[in-house]
């Protein structure tokens, strides 16, 4: 019950039903905030409790300064959960071991139990092995359960044994358009109450639901779990930066365009961790697909949320998806009601502004290796000749090429080249070379929940097929949509045979490409590949295009529009200009060129109109928990407490309880640790967890080879996430990873100083040297140090590994956050220096002291950082929030808790 200090509860009418509601009016200064702003100040007036949330934090929110500095610390409490399969199991896992450790402890096992409505969808772990023939998707799933029978089994046991606590089965789609499609509801009911529909996921790209206008975003597993339990979000009352829509998109633009403008132009402002929210005219003229795609790619740009208001184009959304008569017009009741409603023509009050004429966009795609580095269509060739000089040679610090005169890659007008020949299976020879598009997929949530680009790259399909076009015969091609609505409506369109003649055949609903699950290229193009060192290329559909994650042999990887996707698999190759040369030639000869093959906007919104209706939302969602008779006949185990299988490769019970008591063990300061890793800028979590194939050469694979696991089923990292022991080995073990420790090498590497002479080892083996012998570990970074997914293990698995503490030049918020959720201590340089400015090389003993400060229940803004070499500087503690110090001061987010289930 809320305290209810401003007499703020009220009742709102709907039709037949009468709603429970706290109005935003009787909060003076509530009507001048932006929109996300009053959802959460909505949210403190339904929660205060006079302790934790209090009228104070009300009138600090309805005060709200909007060019102050983010100080004012609020707890938010999100209405529900969602996660994907890669971050569930091992919430699920640590839940179960939660569960144990209760027990232990001597509570109520029973106690460790979703509080707020929890939804899991098993999207991350179908693999695009088989691609290319109508029964890729059969294949692909019979794989998929045979590689995650045990995960599968898991996560049915959690369906049972937790309440309110839901999972869609695999091959349903991805998460977030299942979210957008079905899950989400805009204004939430329970126990008669209406009120915001408000969620933090699992995955950062959660922010798909802001086009809807619920207010949500990607937090780490651990922090997840705790809001399941209960816990409020910590956070800080952030600074809201105003984007205005003016104009529409000009014909031959695509959202995806639109989004890749908005991502190079708000990194290029800096909104990290603040909430970018639309608004004008412009916002009217933007479609629900389109707001969607927008939020999803938050981010990439990297703020907390990008969200749009309620109006009439969200209401029509929720009729098409299949949402109630009666909760379309609570939602529209609710909104007007509470003034969360859009108004084109207002200006809320915003910390900063930026604008963008929407007429201004030009055709885009993004890369090689980051979202934000957007290059227009029309110079993306001359663009790729530039870039690809980075991947085919190297230079020493006078800039000379490294190479002897006889090694130098040959290279045509200044382009390197080296053609090599390829004989496929049939026989058939063709040539690829830098540059080959050798992934072509349509696949992520961004792009795949929008029906007008899917319609548009069908159609491109079809006129390609028309003309007598279809793919390069190196192009592995990919078709992965976030819903079966997508092929529904494909096919009553009649678009799916032309999709399956270019190559695009359906192989899986689920994060494929995307996330590092593209499956092998065939063996000829790999062989070539990696015997030549040839820089190819990926072209894809989706949000992430960082080193190392599309595919082991692919170098440089670019995000585009889908109808792209379908163009540069039949060009083949980056180093063709596709908006002015030919694709390729029709069954008469003559050349085709992206402009005949390129559908109106008039053809899109035609099929979009005729082929796209609310019953095949209905028809696809109406038994959507259930699951097919693959995932009923799996057999689970029964009980409120997992069975733990000792023989088990993929669900493991964690450390993280052992030893541990009621009482915590008071803060300590950091002594004789060593540098585990020297990192430069923008490493991402990518760089940090565990992703991708596991290769048999590694800590990893050895593991499971020694647990009797052959190598064909040693599965990618995500699926392996509730094991620990595969997760900790994992850890900073990205192929693309630059350790400074250990010069010239690249992956999981470092120096061990535990031996003489400190040789070359796996960052693993030597981890467990350091813990064997009692020495704290740190990791040494540049800027925006964990950028991208919302990933725990980042977090957990540099827990594991031993390290004490991080020391950076900045951090992205998650990472930030999930570092402290394992008792990791996060730490910046001071202002304007670096770990190379301070003269650091990484071989250093280092020493922290003032830590112990937090013992008395204060956090200190700097600590002192000393080393052997003599080098000091104070460091700024990245505790930010009392919230944040209360998990630091229990060793982590789980042990603070469990520690308050028992004691209530």
């Amino acid at each position: 019950m809320s305290a209810n200090s401003f007499d703020a509860r009220s009742t709102l009418q709907v039709g037949d039903e009468s709603y429970e509601i706290f109005r935003l009016d009787k909060v003076e200064g509530s009507a001048r905030l932006p929109y996300s702003l009053k959802v959460l100040l909505e949210n403190l007036l339904r929660t205060e409790d006079g302790a934790n949330i209090t009228a104070d934090h009300i009138r600090a929110l309805g005060n709200w300064d909007s060019q102050a500095q983010p100080s004012q610390e609020i707890q938010f409490t999100p209405a529900r959960v969602i996660m994907q399969d890669f971050t569930g199991v091992p919430c699920v896992v640590d839940l179960a071991t939660m569960r144990e450790a209760v027990k232990e402890l001597g509570g109520d096992p029973a106690k460790v139990n979703p509080l707020s409505p929890a939804e899991l969808v098993i999207d991350h772990s179908v693999i695009a092995d088989k691609f290319g023939t109508k029964d890729a998707f059969g294949q692909n799933v019979e794989l998929e359960y045979g590689r995650n029978k045990e995960r599968y089994q898991f996560l049915r046991w959690g369906q049972t044994a937790f309440d309110d606590f839901k999972v869609v089965p695999p091959g349903t789609g991805i998460v977030h358009q299942v979210n957008i499609e079905h899950l989400a509801r805009t204004v939430m009911v329970r126990n008669g109450q209406a009120y915001p529909d408000t969620l933090v996921g699992t995955d950062s790209h959660t922010t798909m639901v802001n086009g809807l206008g619920v207010l949500g975003w990607g937090v780490g597993g651990i922090e997840a779990e705790a809001a399941m339990l209960g816990q409020p979000v910590s956070m800080l009352i952030p600074r809201v930066v105003g984007f205005k829509l003016t104009g529409e998109l000009p014909t031959g633009t695509t959202a995806t365009d639109l989004v890749l403008t908005i991502t190079e132009m708000l990194r290029k402002h800096g909104v990290v961790g603040k909430f970018v929210e639309f608004y004008g005219e412009g916002v009217a003229a933007t479609s629900l697909a389109n707001r969607a795609t927008i939020g999803n790619m938050s981010p990439e740009f990297g703020s907390t949320a990008a969200i749009f208001p309620i109006d009439g184009e969200t209401l029509n959304y929720l009729k098409l998806t299949g949402r109630s008569e009666q909760q379309v017009a609570l939602v529209e009741a609710y909104a007007k009601e509470q003034g969360l409603w859009l108004d084109p023509a207002a200006e809320p009050d915003f910390s900063e502004k930026l604008e963008l004429d929407l007429s201004t966009v030009v055709p885009s795609i993004a890369g090689p290796k980051r979202p934000q580095d957007r290059i227009v269509l029309a110079e993306a060739k001359a663009q790729f000749e530039r870039d690809v000089l980075n991947y085919v040679s190297t230079a020493d610090e006078a800039g000379e090429e490294s190479f002897p005169a006889s090694d130098a890659p040959a290279a045509s007008n200044g382009v390197p080249t080296n053609p090599v020949t390829v004989t496929a299976p049939d026989g058939s020879t063709y040539e690829i070379d830098h540059g080959a598009v050798t992934v072509a997929a349509i696949t992520s949530c961004t792009n795949t929940s929008n029906p007008y680009v899917m319609v548009a790259a069908a159609l491109v399909a079809k006129k390609a097929v028309e003309k007598g076009l279809t793919r390069k015969p190196w192009v592995k091609t990919t078709l992965a949509p976030g819903s079966k609505v997508v092929t529904d409506y494909f096919d009553k369109a009649g678009l799916t045979p032309y999709l399956d003649k270019v190559g695009f055949n359906l192989v899986g609903y689920g994060c494929t490409t995307c996330i590092g699950n593209s499956g092998p290229l065939p063996e000829e193009v790999s062989k070539a590949v990696n015997d030549h060192d040839l820089a190819v290329t990926s072209v894809l559909s989706g949000n992430r295009n960082f080193e190392g994650r599309i595919n082991p042999d692919v170098k440089m990887n670019y995000l585009a529009s889908p109808p792209l996707v379908v163009a540069y698999a039949i060009a083949g190759s980056m180093k063709v200009d596709i908006t002015r040369d030919a694709l390729g030639t029709d069954t008469e000869g003559n050349p085709v060129f992206l402009k005949d093959i390129w559908p109106s906007e008039a053809e899109v919104n035609d099929v979009v109109a005729n082929a796209i209706g609310e019953d095949m939302f209905n028809k696809s969602y109406q038994d959507v928990f259930a699951g097919d008779a693959q995932w009923q006949a799996l057999p689970i185990p029964t009980g409120n407490t997992f069975e733990w299988d000792s023989e088990s490769t993929y669900v493991r019970k964690p450390p993280y309880f052992e030893g541990m008591t009621m009482e915590t063990t008071p803060v300590t300061d950091i002594s004789g640790a060593r540098v585990l890793a020297k990192l430069g800028d923008s490493v991402t979590t990518d760089h940090i967890s565990p992703a991708g194939a596991i290769k048999a050469d590694t800590p990893a694979g050895k593991y499971l080879t020694e647990h009797g696991v052959e190598r064909r089923d040693f599965n990618s990292y995500g699926s392996r996430r509730g094991n620990h022991e595969v997760m900790i080995r994992g850890t900073f073990a990205n192929i693309r990873l630059r350790n400074q420790i250990a010069p010239g090498t690249e992956g999981g590497f470092t120096r061990d100083f535990t031996k003489e002479d400190a040789p070359v080892s796996f960052i693993y083996d030597a981890s467990q040297n350091y813990q064997a012998a009692g020495i704290p570990l740190v990791i040494l970074g540049g800027k925006e140090y964990g950028s991208g997914s919302s990933r725990d293990w980042a977090a957990k698995g540099t827990a594991l590994l031993g390290v004490k503490a991080v020391i950076t030049e900045s951090y992205e918020r998650i990472h930030r956050s999930n570092l402290i959720g394992m008792g990791v201590l996060p730490l910046q340089f001071p202002a304007g220096q670096s770990a190379d400015s301070l003269g650091l090389t990484g071989e250093e003993t280092f020493s922290i002291a003032g830590i112990t400060e937090l013992n008395e229940g204060t956090t200190p803004s700097t600590v002192k950082v000393t080393t052997d070499t003599g080098v000091e500087f104070d460091a700024v503690v990245r505790i930010d929030t009392p919230g944040e110090a209360d998990y630091y001061r229990n060793g982590g987010i789980m042990q603070y808790v469990l520690r308050s289930l028992i004691r209530k």
